[in-house]
């Protein structure tokens, strides 16, 4: 099959969505696909306000449709709703052509976190976005919960891997961390208003507390938290070093569709602390993690759990599903003539 995929979030972006496309791109290739991806380094780009590493492709319908043209594919999908992902969304619709969309992020959410706006203000877009796709894929049970509850009902599940070469409970640890005080409590991802950072550098357990990442609000809670050790972005084998050096992960996001950076440190053999949210209520077992809405007590119990346990549970997650799941889900196309137009 030739699948198209059209999405805004795309490499040099480091990110769930981008993993979890470039996951999925790889696992279709292995099985004989052939995977076009439509992303913003294809075009002219702007920074995204707010948030300048994110980049904002700078054209219309009419470029993204020339590339869908020439590549002829069997389904389209529209990864996500920004710039890339609207231009498809139309030139689709004016040819009459199915296609799925996903639902990755809890944009409403975010966008209310940074700009104080109601968010169903952005659900107004949300619905309008989704609503002619032949199917949304989500990836967990919350989330579906979550689309019902706006009006949209045509859901299909596409859930997450990891890669469980990379990460495993064996290997070298993290050079930095070994000399810290523990335990080592530690957090990976966007250091961004929307992912609730704070709430976890406020925590009061004792030890030492990591950030892993980068993101607008880094400076900011390095300076108030200068306690805390920030490192940066980590990728490959040094990620990896870091989730295997840590005592527990923290996960304080509440506007998460999934996490896949839990799974990933599970896989490394560390428990997971995390708030009651859509995410770790559909990822977390009572054996790898604790949920708690208080993160004092969640990474307290988290503590207690067994290393083994974690690194077992993690297998259960496999791209090679998660592929086979987002094949199924696709919404083959018939082209006309009109499609030459």
């Amino acid at each position: 099959m030739r699948i198209a995929l059209i999405t805004d979030a795309w490499q040099p972006q480091v990110n769930g969505v981008v993993r979890t496309l470039g996951a999925t791109r790889r696992e279709l290739e292995a099985m004989g696909h052939e995977v076009m991806v439509v992303s913003p380094d294809r075009f002219a780009t702007l920074p995204c306000p707010t948030y300048p590493e994110i980049r904002l492709a700078l054209t219309g319908r009419g470029g993204v449709g020339r590339l869908i043209r020439a590549f002829d594919p069997d389904a389209i999908h529209i990864s996500t709703e920004g710039p890339l992902g609207l231009a498809a969304r139309r030139w689709c619709l004016a040819r009459g052509l199915r296609f799925t969309t996903a639902y990755h992020t809890q944009f409403p959410d975010y966008l209310a976190a940074r700009t104080g706006v109601s968010a169903e203000w952005f659900w107004r877009y949300i619905r309008w976005f989704h609503r002619p796709a032949e199917a949304i894929l989500t990836s967990t049970a919350s989330v579906d919960d979550v689309l019902r509850d706006h009006g949209l009902t045509h859901l299909r599940r596409w859930g997450r891997g990891v890669d469980l070469t990379l990460f495993t409970p064996d290997g070298p640890r993290d050079p930095v961390m070994a000399t810290l005080p523990g335990p080592i409590q530690l957090y990976v991802g966007r250091v961004a208003v929307e992912k609730n950072v704070e709430a976890f550098l406020a925590t009061n357990q004792p030890g030492s507390k990591v950030v892993v990442g980068d993101g607008p609000a880094r400076d900011a809670l390095a300076a108030r938290y200068p306690q805390a050790h920030f490192r940066g972005a980590l990728y490959g084998e040094a990620l990896a070093a870091a989730y295997r050096s840590a005592d527990v992960f923290v996960f304080p996001s509440r506007t998460d569709t999934f996490g896949l950076v839990m799974i990933e440190a599970l896989a490394c053999g560390t428990p997971v602390a995390a708030l009651p949210a859509p995410g770790p209520v559909d990822v977390l077992s009572a054996d790898v993690g604790a949920i708690d809405p208080s993160l004092d007590l969640g990474i307290a119990a988290a503590l207690a759990k067994d290393r083994t346990v974690c690194a077992d549970y993690a297998k259960g997650f496999s791209w090679t599903a998660s592929a086979t799941q987002f094949l199924h889900a696709l919404a083959p196309i018939r082209f006309v003539a009109r499609m030459a137009a």
